[in-house]
């Protein structure tokens, strides 16, 4: 097995190495790829130091199976037909793919069956915020069509990439410090604030954050559902958070949705609000499930339900999901 990953050096590309190191995934060569800024960097793995290539239009990706790419989506674009004229599957962490037709969008907890259907031999990656509701959504929809979903999501600096935390780290220092503080990988300081702002607008008043989960739950889920996001920005370090309100088709209990979590694929319960145990994105940082709690009823729809869900974003929000689908893939022949 021949792996490689592009934007080796990123957030995700360095969480991509802890990943399929602590998941053992087979592995017999890792190659790294990475821009001109990043080639020559050294990178430990499995006790092997690795150093980064050039990420070049030439043959590097010839015996090449599987590519996981997190260089961004004028990379992707640019570069997947090299990555895949020999054979190799991509599996795409940027937007470049995802809405494409000829392009499955899979979280394996949901749709892993969707990956054997690669006519182009890229497989997308969705937005991390979308792959951790729809982990979620998918344990109550088994029960009841979900019609309509609400969200309002919570972002941590994660979701900016590595430069956004350091950033961060560095806004806290310089304002206990009384210095002007760094602006520069958000619109406005993030430190002691919110930013109710993830991603450019639309014409819609949406930013592109909250349409792509509006579209990708529907191509994920092959569902109607319609989903309604505001995306906040907000000076956690990492891992996401979302409060979620449903309609179902038929009333759910709040007895029936916990234990729908409970045997759920991927997720975690986490609810006793009398002990004050629900998730939070400090204690899910670095793990692997989808956390879920805060389970009740609406009050305003008798076919309602309300939850609150936090996810690793970098983790499960990214290179965690992408892995999942490589082994999915193994465990199914298709590489």
């Amino acid at each position: 097995m021949k792996v490689a990953i592009v934007g080796a050096s990123g957030a995700v590309g360095q969480e991509f190495l802890r990943v399929l190191e602590e998941r053992n995934f087979p592995i017999d060569e890792l190659v790294l790829f990475g821009s001109h800024r990043s080639a020559g960097k050294k990178f430990q793995f499995n006790g092997k130091e690795i150093e980064v290539k050039l990420l070049q239009h030439n043959d590097d990706f010839k015996g090449i199976d599987i590519a996981f790419t997190s260089a961004g989506g004028g990379t992707s674009v640019e570069f997947a037909e090299t990555i895949t004229k020999h054979g190799a599957i991509m599996i795409d962490n940027s937007s470049a793919f995802r809405m494409d037709k000829d392009v499955p969008l899979v979280v394996p907890e949901v749709n892993a069956t969707d990956a054997k259907h690669r006519p182009r031999g890229i497989i997308a990656n969705p937005n991390c915020t979308t792959i951790q509701m729809v982990v979620a959504l998918k344990a109550i929809n088994d029960l009841s069509k979900i019609k309509k979903v609400h969200v309002s999501t919570y972002q941590a600096a994660s979701g900016a990439g590595a430069a956004a935390m350091d950033e961060l780290y560095q806004q806290y220092r310089e304002i206990l410090e009384d210095k002007e503080v760094t602006v520069s990988k958000f619109a406005y300081q993030l430190a002691f604030n919110l930013i109710p702002q993830v991603d450019e607008f639309t014409e819609n008043g949406y930013t592109k954050e909250e349409m792509k989960m509006y579209n990708e739950t529907k191509k994920i889920m092959h569902s109607d559902i319609e989903v309604s996001a505001t995306c906040v920005r907000v000076p956690a370090l990492r891992a996401h958070s979302e409060s979620i309100w449903i309609e179902t088709e038929k009333p759910i209990s709040v007895v029936e949705a916990k234990e729908a979590f409970k045997n759920g694929d991927g997720i975690i319960l986490q609810d006793e609000p009398s002990k004050k145990e629900y998730p939070m994105p400090l204690f899910v940082t670095g793990k692997d499930p989808v956390y879920v709690g805060r389970i009740r009823k609406d009050l305003t729809n008798p076919n309602g339900l309300a939850f609150w869900v936090v996810g690793d974003q970098i983790k499960k929000g990214a290179a965690l999901n992408a892995v999942q689908i490589a082994e999915y893939l193994l465990a199914e022949k298709e590489v």
